[in-house]
């Protein structure tokens, strides 16, 4: 006779299945496009806000810091998928433009979300999308996760190899390793399940 998981058990199982659907959406995004789900993010941002990109606009727009999205932004410019340019006046400003390699990379790439979660999230009432909001702030704020950096895309920790040279994350104290955009998103902690 199998004995019934406490409440917190099947919490923790819940958290532990959302973070398994995130690692391997984050897989196929790398595999299958060659990017990691910070870069597809500032990717997108970059091309939405247009003429306005700045490190700035775009770190606020995708909630990581100046420096995660300046690392993001040299791997994006290595590919050729976005350019800056120095300010004519202030030649401390930099302004990041998407290229048109960008721009089909872009029109290639899935969405941010799981496509089935997003086509389940928007069956549902804006009362229940809420609700769902709320909950996951507060087991944010209960797992003291409110400080972390997190763009509002799925994305794990370190990927493998899939991600085209990324080196894996070994601790949240360290630098971000070159390719790596994986601690971007606050996630430095193990996806084991």
């Amino acid at each position: 006779m199998g004995t019934s998981l406490s409440i917190e058990d099947q919490i923790v199982a819940a958290i532990r299945r959302i973070m398994r659907a995130v690692d391997l959406h984050s897989r196929h995004l790398a595999e299958e496009h060659g990017l990691t789900g910070p870069q597809l993010a500032t990717l997108k941002a970059a091309s939405r806000l247009g003429e306005a990109s700045s490190t700035g606009a775009l770190a606020r727009a995708v909630h990581l810091s100046g420096p995660t999205v300046t690392g993001i932004l040299d791997r994006l410019a290595r590919r050729g998928l976005v350019e800056r340019a120095r300010g004519g006046q202030d030649r401390r400003s930099v302004t990041i433009t998407i290229t048109r390699r960008g721009e089909e990379v872009l029109a290639a790439a899935p969405s941010l979300l799981q496509d089935r979660f997003r086509a389940e999230l928007a069956r549902l009432e804006e009362w229940e999308q809420t609700t769902i909001l709320a909950t996951l702030q507060r087991i944010a704020a209960m797992m003291d996760a409110e400080s972390l950096d997190a763009s509002p895309l799925l994305v794990p920790g370190p990927l493998d190899a899939a991600t085209q040279g990324a080196a894996p994350v070994t601790s949240p104290a360290e630098p971000a390793c070159e390719g790596d955009d994986s601690r971007a998103v606050g996630e430095q902690t193990s996806t084991a399940t």
